[in-house]
Order: C-alpha cells, then structure tokens, then sequence
C-alpha cells in the first residue's frame, strides 16, 4: 500500500521537501540506493504532532525529487525497542536491505536516563521489514560510554562490516567503534574520536566516510557554546576532516566546521549511490523551536539532498543534487546586467515554490551593502544581505512571519563576485553560496500575500551581472 498525499493545500506545507503525511518527524534514518529505488526513512510519532515514541516513516523514489509514502518500516513495543525505534542507517546484505537502529528504553520511570541498546530488522523487498531474532545485536554499552549509546552508522569494508555510534561519559561526547562479519555479531574495537574543550557532552547521529581522498566524521554535537557567529544554534552538525588508519585504527582528524550555517539544520546522515556521489540529508528544523505548522496536523520535514565535495582549502561544499534540475516548471526570469541603487521589486516572481540563480559582480558594485528579500508581503520578508567591506553574509527572518526570528551570519572569502541560488518552498528556505562553498537553511512561516522579490543596494550601487529564476513542481499535488 502506498499513502497519497492529500490534495488539499495548506499554507506551510511544504511543495518538494520530504515530510511525513502527518504528525511528527526529525532525523533522517537509513538512505540508501536499493534495487533502483532511493530510501529515506525518518524519526517519525504518527499519532501526534509533538515527539512521542518513535517510529521509522519511510518514503522512496527513482530520482531523488518524486517521493512517494510507503507504510511505516519500524514500530516501537519489543522488549529491545519498547520505548522507541531510534535513528541508526542501512546497508544492502545478500541482496537484502538491512536496517540498524537503536531500540530505545526508558531505565527509570521518570523517563530521565536511557538504556539504548542496537538492533537489526531486515527486508527482502525494502519494504516490509522484520526485526531479528537475534536483537539486540549489541545488548550493552561500551565502559568508555553510557546508557545514551545511540545512532548507529554501519558502512563495509571489504569483508567486514563496520558500525560507528554516539555515546558519552563524564559529559564528554564520544563515537565508539565496531566491526563484525554478519551485521549480528560485533567487536568493540574503541573509541574512535571524542570531544575535548568546547565540542559537547553528547555527539549524536555520527557518520563516518570517504571523501575525495580523506576521511569525515559527522556528528550532530549537543552543548556546543556560541563564539560569535559559531554555534548560534541550539545544537549543531559538523564534521571533522582527516585520515583514519583501519590496521591501527587511528583517526588523526584537525577542527570541527559547521555543514550548515542557516537556523535549522541537525541529524544530517548521507549515503554514498550507486555512481560513486556522497549525498546527504538532514532533518530542516532545530530542537526547542517553535513549529506553527502542527496547528495544521504536522511537524518537521527534511532538507533538499544535497552533493558532498571536499574543496581544495579542506572545507565540505554542499550543492543540490542535480536531479533537482527536474523540478523547474517555468522560467520566470532571465536577465542580464542588472543595476541597483535603492530598491527593485521584482513582482513576477510571486510563486511559493520558487528557486532563484543570481551571479553578483563584486568588482563593478561599490554598494556597501546589498542583498535580496524573499517572499515580500505588506510587512514581511526573508532578508538575505552581504555586508561587502566585512564578507559577511546575513539571513535575517525576523520579519518573515510567524515562528522563531532572529539572524544568522557566515563570513565568506574574499572574491570577485557571489554566486546564490536559492530555493524557496512555502515554509522553508535554503540558500546555496558560491557553488556550495557555504549553506544557509531555515524554516519561514509567512502569513501575507507573497508579493514577490526585491533586489537593494545601500552606499552604492548593486551589479547583477545574471539573474535566472523558475517556479517550481508541487512533486505531493501533482496530477
């Protein structure tokens, strides 16, 4: 059986992101490519818009853009998972699709301290799963850990089968690691990286890969404390760059770098398909914040996924994956050699689904500060502004509507122009800088007429030097 999406639109669902049919959803669980399909599973409490027991939702698709619901692959309620099925991934075994999750229980009945445990369910059709007999199959934490021993990551290597997770002591946050011949039977083989001054008590949802010849750890570090522009949100995602030894088991790794630097973005996971790309996904909202569309019978939706590249100065780009190309409906605006001085309105561009390219000569424009806003009303509006003496870019919703405000700003390399492109869904933004260089997402929820984009320029004059945009496919309304 597979869920159609209702027909009727509502004012914050979302056009082309992942979302569940209803109820609550956060991190994105198991990607993987398996027999054709694309599989993103998800943290998901279908009886209630607040976190609740979870469960695993599960969409799938050919393409990357054209998602359809299939029925909940994971329920909570065996002894191993009786107070919910927690995030972990999945891996193809024997030509079937195995999913490695942490089953999750409460060790006191005040629901204050956990005793997670990891667990297997397995698939012949990536469909219908069923748990293993054999689960747990790692039944307790490691001495370096503790009872929050959680989100597996397993990925193979030659013979061997490897599994990262997240844990911590002392309040000190750690990713522990795994190895077995059988995805049932693991050795502890350490810890494999941990926090020091400043980097958290917990480090959730690790992943660990190759790119472009080095190795990333991603995690998703809880208590992080601000520095200036950095950390600004609740919780972070980042990852750390380096070289992992598998004889010796060392992972010699330098800085922790934030992936994202918009207001929501945690509990990334990424998966490697089946033409070699690393793309990755992660949850578009943050812990603790408002969210106005559980009025509407919802909460939560997932990220555009995203092309991971190792750029030369050592830092992560992130693009859209080009299969997103395949969402443009009509092309709304093409045009070249644009000067602004004050303000243009571009009225045309009044979709809610609304992706925009524009390339900024930074060498013929001496404005001190430019930018654009988005989804415009009579008193709202989503700013995106470069402060050029300082190459600081600033994403600025406090006037975008309902919902958490606030700002968040990225210093950027000094060049000679600034290439965007944004999407633009009904309650979502995500912004995309010089070819992934960095990445600025976050939720909106604007409550007037869109009455489209304006270009401005201060101090000076603004020089767009092209500006391409297109409506966007409503891939959950289509007929």
């Amino acid at each position: 059986m597979v869920f159609k999406q209702a027909k009727e639109k509502k004012r914050w669902r979302l056009g082309y992101h992942i979302m569940a049919p209803s109820g609550w959803i956060n991190d994105p669980n198991g990607l993987v490519q398996y027999q054709g399909m694309y599989h993103v599973f998800f943290q998901h409490y279908p009886n209630g818009v607040e976190w609740g027991p979870m469960h695993w939702g599960h969409v799938a698709s050919r393409d990357l853009v054209h998602w359809k619901h299939y029925p909940i692959a994971l329920t909570p309620g065996d002894s191993f998972d009786r107070d919910g099925c927690f995030s972990g991934s999945a891996i193809e075994k024997d030509g079937k699709l195995c999913l490695i999750y942490t089953g999750h229980r409460n060790a006191d009945d005040a629901k204050k301290s956990s005793d997670q445990v990891q667990c297997l369910a397995v698939s012949k059709d990536g469909i219908n799963f069923e748990k293993s007999p054999e689960n747990p199959i790692i039944a307790t934490h490691p001495k370096e850990g503790s009872g929050d021993f959680r989100d597996p990551k397993v990925w193979r290597r030659g013979d061997h089968f490897y599994l990262i997770a997240g844990t911590c002591k002392d309040r000190v946050g750690k990713v522990v690691l795994y190895r077995s011949s059988d995805l049932k039977n693991w050795t502890y083989l350490g810890v494999l990286a941990q926090s020091g001054k400043n980097l958290g008590y917990m480090w959730e949802c690790p992943d660990f890969f190759e790119l472009d010849g080095k190795h990333i750890l991603m995690i998703s570090p809880q208590g992080i404390e601000s520095e200036n522009d950095l950390y600004q949100n609740l919780y972070q995602t980042g990852y750390f760059v380096g070289n992992f030894d598998y004889e010796h088991l060392q992972f010699n790794y330098g800085h922790f770098k934030e992936l994202d630097n918009g207001h929501d973005f945690y509990a990334a996971q990424s998966f490697q398909d089946h033409s070699g790309r690393r793309i990755v996904i992660g949850w578009m909202d943050m812990w603790e914040s408002p969210m106005p569309e559980q009025a509407e019978g919802w909460a939560g939706a997932l990220t555009l996924p995203r092309e991971l590249r190792l750029g030369a100065d050592g830092n992560i780009r992130m693009t859209p994956v080009a299969e997103l190309l395949h969402l443009r409906k009509n092309e709304r605006m093409n045009a070249e050699n644009l000067q602004v001085s004050g303000s243009h309105t571009l009225n045309q561009l009044d979709d809610d689904l609304l992706e925009l390219e524009l390339l900024v000569d930074l060498h013929e424009s001496d404005a001190d500060c430019f930018g654009i806003k988005l989804r415009c009303g009579k008193t709202e509006e989503t700013v995106l502004e470069y402060d050029a003496a300082n190459c600081v870019l600033t994403l600025d919703r406090s006037k975008s509507g309902t919902g958490s405000g606030g700002t968040r700003r990225t210093k950027l390399p000094k060049r000679d122009s600034l290439k965007l492109r944004i999407y633009l869904d009904r309650s979502s933004v995500e912004v995309f800088v010089n070819d992934g260089e960095k990445v600025m997402t976050s939720r909106i929820y604007p409550t007037e007429q869109n009455q489209g984009v304006q270009l401005f320029a201060s101090g000076g004059r603004l020089t767009v030097q092209n500006m391409h945009s297109w409506s966007l496919k409503d891939i959950w309304n289509e007929e």
